[in-house]
C-alpha cells in the first residue's frame, strides 16, 4: 500500500521526516525515499531499496547527505518515490499513495495527444509517479492539475508535492479510501498518513482531510486550495489489518476498534453454541492478536500465546516475492510453547483468511506439536473479490482467494452467482463453504466476521465505508 510524511519547520524538518516516514514502515517493503528544501541548496532527494533492510537503517545518513526546512518521505510497495519534477509550475517533488488501473490507457493517451514521452522503466513500465506528474502539468495551475489527476485516475491516489517555495501540498483521494491527517507544533506544520507517527513526535492533531480536497501546508498555517467532497468510501480493511494500533482514522481507535470486533465475533459463537469447550484463545500476529483479546474478554475463556514469532531475523513472512519462500518464512518464524498446545484445544483468530496457504502452514506446525483441535476466527467476512482500489489481496487471479475456491469446488462456476449466501454462515451454502474450508484447512471449525458486525466494531456509517473486498459493491 504505502505511506507518507511531510513537515514544513522554522527549523530542520529533517529529523521528524525520517522518523516520521519510519512509522509508516508496516505499509511497505519495496522502496523509500526522501525530498527536501532548503534555501540555499534547492530541491534534494534520495532513494532506496528496502527489500531486505528496513527504511532506518538505508537512511541513517541521511542527515549528512541532505537538509532542509520542509521535508517529505514516503514508504512505496512498488514505484521509487518521490520524484523530483520540473514543469510549467516550476520544480517540485512528488510522491503518492494508492494504485492507477488504468495506466496504460492513460499513458496511451498522454503520448499520442502530447507527443511527449516517459522514463521506461525494465519492461516498458511507466513509474504511477511520473504519469501523475503528467497530469497535473496538462492543466494552467497546480491545483487544477491535481483534480485532473483525481478525475482521470481508476483506483486511489493520494498525493504529496514538495514546492520549489517550501510549502507542501497536499491531496486526498477523491473519495477517501486512505487518510491524510494534518498536525501541528510550535515548529510548524506535519501531514501523514498515520497520526500516531507525528503525535509521537510533539505534534497536535489539526483535523483529517476531506475526500479528494487539496491543502497548501505552510509553517504558519494551512490553506484549504479545494473544498473536499461529499462521498467516502474509506478502506474498512484499515482498521481490521493494515492500520498500525496506536492510529485512528476518522476518529475511530484502530486497537479499540479490534477489540470489538473481537467481542462480536464471540457473542456470534455464544449465540449460536460454536467452539464450545476451548482451553485457549490465541491471536495469529500480530494483527490477529487484538481481534483475539477482545474475543477472550467477552468469551471469558483464557487468553494465551500457544506460540511466538521469531522476528530478529525473520523477515515479514509476505515480502519474498515466490508464495513457496513466504510460506517458509512464516513457518520458520513460529516457536512452540509446548505446554499450551498438546492435547489442547485452541480458538485462533486471524485478521483475514484470504488464499488460506500460510493458516494452513500454521495449522500443520500446531498438530506436529501435539494440539487436539484448532478453531478458526477470521475477524473480516470472506474475502470474494480482489481489490481493485488499493494493493491488498491483489491477486493474479480471484481463484488464488480461498473462499472463491471453495464455491467453485462445491458447485462450479454456477456457484460464485450466489456469492452473498456463501458469506453467509446462517444459509445452507454458507454451511457448506465453511465446512469446504474446515476440511481444506484441517479445522475443527472456522467462522467469518459478518459485514454488519465489523460494520458495528468501526463504527461510522456504512455509506462511509469501502466493502468491495467483501461483496463486491462499489
Amino acid at each position: 500500500m504505502g505511506g507518507f510524511f511531510g513537515v514544513v519547520s522554522k527549523h530542520d524538518a529533517m529529523s521528524d521526516t525520517f522518523f516520521g516516514t519510519d512509522y509508516h514502515s508496516h505499509l511497505g517493503t519495496h522502496r523509500g525515499g526522501m525530498a527536501a528544501y532548503d534555501s540555499e541548496i534547492g530541491l534534494q532527494r534520495t532513494i532506496h531499496n528496502i527489500q531486505n533492510s528496513p527504511f532506518r537503517t538505508k537512511f541513517d545518513n541521511i542527515f549528512n547527505e541532505m537538509r532542509g526546512s520542509s521535508a517529505i518521505g514516503c514508504i512505496s510497495d512498488f514505484e521509487p518515490q518521490p520524484l523530483l519534477i520540473r514543469s510549467r509550475f516550476g520544480t517540485y517533488a512528488i510522491c503518492f499513495i494508492g494504485v492507477i488501473n488504468n495506466a496504460k490507457e492513460l499513458i496511451d493517451e498522454y503520448i499520442v495527444d502530447s507527443g511527449g514521452h516517459f522514463d521506461a522503466m525494465t519492461g516498458g513500465g511507466v513509474n504511477s509517479v511520473e504519469l501523475i506528474a503528467a497530469l497535473i502539468n496538462q492543466k494552467e495551475n497546480i491545483v487544477d492539475g491535481i483534480k485532473f489527476a483525481q478525475e482521470k485516475i481508476v483506483g486511489t491516489a493520494s498525493i504529496l508535492i514538495l514546492q520549489d517555495d517550501g510549502t507542501i501540498l497536499a491531496a486526498r483521494d477523491k473519495v477517501g479510501r486512505l487518510p491524510v491527517s494534518i498536525g501541528k507544533s510550535e515548529n510548524g506544520h506535519c501531514v501523514s498518513f498515520e497520526s500516531f507517527a507525528y503525535e509521537k513526535m510533539g505534534y497536535e492533531k489539526v483535523r483529517d482531510l476531506g475526500p479528494a480536497e487539496i491543502v497548501k501546508i505552510a509553517v504558519d498555517g494551512v490553506e484549504q486550495l479545494s473544498e473536499p467532497g461529499k462521498e467516502m468510501k474509506i478502506c474498512s480493511f484499515l482498521w481490521s489489518y493494515y492500520g498500525f494500533p496506536t492510529t485512528s482514522y476518522e476518529g475511530v481507535s484502530v486497537e479499540v476498534m479490534r477489540y470489538r470486533n473481537g467481542a462480536i465475533m464471540a457473542e456470534h459463537d455464544k449465540e449460536s453454541g460454536k467452539a464450545e469447550g476451548v482451553d485457549y484463545v490465541g491471536g495469529l500476529p500480530d494483527s490477529g492478536t487484538p481481534h483475539a483479546i477482545g474475543y477472550a474478554n467477552q468469551s471469558h475463556k483464557p487468553y494465551a500465546r500457544a506460540f511466538i514469532k521469531y522476528t530478529p531475523t525473520w523477515a515479514r513472512s509476505f515480502i519474498p516475492t515466490r508464495q513457496q519462500e513466504r510460506n517458509r518464512v512464516a513457518k520458520m518464524k513460529l516457536i512452540p510453547v509446548p505446554e499450551l498446545i498438546k492435547d489442547k484445544s485452541l480458538l485462533l483468530v486471524d485478521d483475514s483468511i484470504v488464499r488460506g496457504t500460510q493458516i494452513r502452514e500454521t495449522i500443520d506446525f500446531l498438530y506436529e506439536n501435539g494440539v487436539k483441535e484448532v478453531h478458526m476466527r477470521s475477524a473480516c467476512p470472506p474475502i470474494m473479490y480482489s481489490c481493485k482500489y488499493l494493493n491488498f489481496s491483489r491477486a493474479t487471479s480471484e481463484m488464488e482467494l480461498i473462499g472463491r475456491r471453495g464455491i467453485v469446488a462445491l458447485e462450479g462456476e454456477e456457484g460464485l452467482k450466489y456469492i452473498d449466501e456463501y458469506s453467509d454462515f446462517t444459509t445452507e451454502r454458507g454451511k457448506k463453504l465453511r465446512e469446504y474450508l474446515c476440511e481444506e484447512l484441517h479445522l475443527k471449525s472456522v467462522e467469518f466476521q459478518s459485514l454488519d458486525g465489523i460494520i458495528k466494531a468501526i463504527g461510522l456509517e456504512p455509506c462511509k465505508l469501502c466493502t468491495y473486498c467483501w461483496n463486491g459493491k462499489e
